[in-house]
């Protein structure tokens, strides 16, 4: 699983990337999306942002599950829960930009992440790693 999280997380990078660059064309405009301080504007930022922060959670994983050699059973289910939250933020950030309601499903990338976060904990702590000293 955690190859799968290390090429999600390069190819999140690169949305990141591209999301912020379309983004950018606009920014210098003091009128851009209903002025700086707007929901709209911040809520884009974010998203844009969403997609780098997300990344790096899962390339945290990907290396850690490679570097201390962790394995168990709970790991795939960690992998798909970063991966899931990873999309799912973005993408509730943009949907909430353009309709405000939906901002009430910030609890869908929040849990899967904070699931996926505290599963891996989980793992970590009752691995061989666990157990060494420094």
């Amino acid at each position: 699983m955690h190859n799968a999280n290390l090429i999600f997380a390069w190819s999140w990078i690169f949305f990141g990337l591209m999301a912020g660059a379309v983004q950018g064309i606009g920014f210098h405009r003091e009128d851009w999306m209903d002025g700086y301080d707007s929901w709209r504007r911040r809520l884009t930022r974010l998203g844009h942002i969403a997609f780098l922060g997300t990344a790096m959670i899962n390339l945290a994983f990907a290396f850690t599950i490679q570097l201390f050699e962790i394995s168990g059973s709970t790991l795939p289910a960690v992998g798909w829960l970063l991966i899931g939250g990873a999309v799912s933020m973005p993408l509730v950030c943009y949907l909430a930009a353009w309709y405000k309601p939906l901002r009430n499903l910030f609890a869908v990338p929040v849990i899967s992440l904070i699931g996926g976060v505290g599963l891996f904990v989980y793992a970590i702590l009752t691995s061989d790693l666990a157990g060494a000293t420094p």
